[in-house]
């Protein structure tokens, strides 16, 4: 797994814990000769991503950007599965609303972006529950629970 891991703010974070969440993440879908980026931003900036990519005037927690498959380098058997954008801002408050640490927070988004760019999505009740529990099953076996 080639991991490449931006931040674009001022704050300080264990990049080991992405790392690890990563991991495991793609381990258990049996990704792991991956490329992910993921790049750590603020509200502005993930407003502005929102909103020209999404058409979405308002900030997010976390932003998935899926490559094609024409991404994939056949040579080296490794598929770039695209970039994750996260606003600490939006974890700090969301850890807060939600009674759970930053940590925790972080983790679930990095696996929630992780499983946009493998393909879940949460548009139905059925795809929703398969993808949260999914979630939920990642993060319990790394002991990151609310």
């Amino acid at each position: 797994m080639n991991l490449e891991i931006n931040n674009l703010t001022n704050e300080k974070i264990e990049e080991s814990m992405i790392k690890r969440v990563v991991d495991a993440t793609l381990k258990k879908l049996d990704e792991e000769d991956a490329i992910v980026s993921i790049t750590l931003i603020d509200n502005k900036r993930i407003h502005e991503i929102n909103r020209e990519y999404r058409n979405v005037d308002r900030e997010t927690d976390v932003i998935s950007f899926a490559f094609l498959e024409d991404e994939t380098d056949p040579d080296m058997d490794i598929v770039n599965l695209g970039e994750i954008y996260i606003s600490l801002e939006k974890a700090h408050s969301q850890a807060e609303e939600y009674g759970h640490s930053f940590e925790r927070e972080l983790s679930f988004l990095v696996v929630h972006g992780l499983l946009h760019l493998l393909g879940y999505d949460h548009m139905t009740k059925e795809e929703e529950k398969e993808m949260f529990s999914l979630q939920d099953e990642i993060l319990s076996s790394l002991n990151i629970n609310r």
